[in-house]
């Protein structure tokens, strides 16, 4: 054997890929260099840094009225209540389709609550949402109408019974942007629909420039549903709710199908 094959010279030297390290070279542990060490730290203090900067953002933004109203809405106190009653009404084809009754305020998180609400009741085109309501949230009803219009459903105003038989009831403020999403928006005997001056959601900052963008976010809404510009004009007549006349109602295409009765 000669000296390039002695063992006794390799013992404690790592031999790898590349040959051994220098002599001068001492070995390092192959689990967490020391030099990584201060890195991770650092990325340990940064991740801190904007973990404490999302709360404080958390916080401000929860902070807000608001926000506060949203998650009560959400899951403390529902404003909004909602049963299916199938078989509800028969339309011009003798066919029958199923209704979900929505009653109560509309909330700051009623929007995705109803789509849910939706959702589990499987209603499809043709079918019904049957409103009662004394208004609530803008922003929340327009949402509520735009799901039932891309839905196909219909709409009208009243209540059900503990026989599911339909009663009349009322829908005002903002619940009847939610009523004008239906495709077809079924006027039934004795309910009301009412309209008042709409207040804008802005900051307050330019009150003026809030209106106007509400206004118009309002018409260009009521105009695709295929209402009349004119209920808009009624709203901004007055702060107090005014009952539209069935004849309004229809003249303005609010109702569409004003056969009463058409619900049993």
């Amino acid at each position: 054997m000669d000296g390039h094959d002695d063992p006794s010279r390799l013992q404690g030297i790592s031999v790898g890929p590349w040959g051994a390290p220098s002599p001068d070279e001492p070995p390092r542990p192959a689990d967490h260099p020391p030099a990584k060490r201060p890195r991770r730290l650092g990325s340990l203090a940064f991740l801190a840094l904007v973990l404490f900067g999302l709360g404080v953002s958390a916080y401000r933004d929860l902070s807000r009225p608001e926000a506060w109203a949203y998650w009560k809405d959400l899951y403390f106190s529902r404003s909004l209540t909602s049963s299916v009653v199938p078989n509800a009404y028969t339309d011009a084809a003798g066919r029958p389709h199923q209704a979900l009754a929505v009653s109560g305020t509309i909330g700051a998180a009623a929007a995705g609550w109803f789509r849910d609400r939706l959702d589990e009741a499987h209603l499809k085109a043709g079918d019904a949402v049957v409103l009662s309501s004394p208004g609530g949230q803008l922003d929340q009803a327009l949402i509520m109408g735009e799901v039932i219009r891309s839905r196909g459903l219909v709409t009208a105003v009243g209540i059900f019974d503990s026989s599911d038989r339909m009663k009349p009831s009322y829908c005002a403020s903002a619940c009847v942007f939610a009523y004008a999403g239906g495709t077809v928006r079924i006027g039934v005997r004795g309910s009301k629909l009412g309209v008042h001056r709409f207040t804008s959601g802005g900051s307050g900052q330019d009150p003026v420039a809030d209106t106007q963008r509400t206004t118009g976010i309002v018409l260009g809404y009521m105009t695709r549903m295929g209402v009349s510009p004119s209920v808009v004009e009624a709203m901004t007549t007055t702060s107090d709710i005014r009952w539209l006349s069935p004849k309004e109602a229809t003249d303005t295409r609010l109702v569409t199908d004003p056969l009463d009765g058409s619900l049993s």
